[in-house]
């Protein structure tokens, strides 16, 4: 047999013996095992000898930046690492797996659809999720979010970068002062700004997209 499909059968006998002999669990289905007795996404996946979300990660990053990999391909793979970090476990892993950088650069390439493409990663990322945000900031994306934002030639890659944007600076004022740092000065928002209050910052993507609007004006 399989080793994965051995350890797995194992811990199936080993829970149900567990059930068996637990009369609270035997007849309640509501009632909690013990932590240690479960099972996690990645567990499961490792002990049916599937890639786990971490090496699925690299491999996409790796085919984005593989120069014998086809566009098309290329934006597959970028759709692929996006659904992947949409799990804030896996966006957090980004870091460890030394994914950030890479994943930055793209926003500098020379097809707009991949430069689209790094701009929404990176505001799924983000949003919501502090440690990210953190990242976000060391690696410096975001003077290279505001120039696509308000200079690229491509609408979709404004609008993604705005996204991106206005995900990495809710809530995290490091991020938030380093976007208002980089605005032109006649964008720039009078006295400090909190990053908690939605409506103030707000009215600063507000003002990055009516400039933006005038890129291809």
């Amino acid at each position: 047999m399989d080793p994965g499909m051995n350890q797995l059968l194992k811990w199936s006998i080993e829970n149900s013996d567990s059930t068996r002999n637990d009369p609270v669990a035997a007849t309640d289905p509501k009632a909690e095992r013990s932590s240690g007795q479960g099972l996690t996404y990645e567990t499961v996946k490792s002990l049916m000898g599937g890639p786990s979300d971490a090496e699925l990660m690299k491999q996409s990053m790796a085919a984005i930046q593989s120069a014998e990999v086809s566009l098309e391909n290329k934006v597959i793979a970028f759709d692929n690492f996006e659904q992947l970090i949409e799990i804030v476990d896996n966006a957090n892993n980004m870091e460890t797996l030394g994914l950030w950088s890479p994943l930055v650069a793209e926003l500098n390439g020379s097809e707009a659809e991949l430069r689209r493409m790094a701009a929404w990663c990176i505001g799924t990322a983000v949003q919501n999720n502090i440690k990210s945000q953190e990242r976000f900031v060391a690696v410096r994306a975001i003077p290279r979010l505001t120039r696509l934002a308000l200079e690229d030639q491509n609408e979709l890659v404004r609008r993604k970068a705005i996204y991106a944007l206005s995900s990495g600076i809710r809530n995290y004022s490091p991020a938030l002062d380093a976007l208002i740092q980089q605005l032109p000065q006649d964008m720039r928002p009078d006295g400090k700004v909190d990053a908690g209050d939605m409506d103030e910052v707000d009215k600063i993507i507000d003002v990055i997209k009516q400039r933006s609007a005038r890129a291809n004006a």
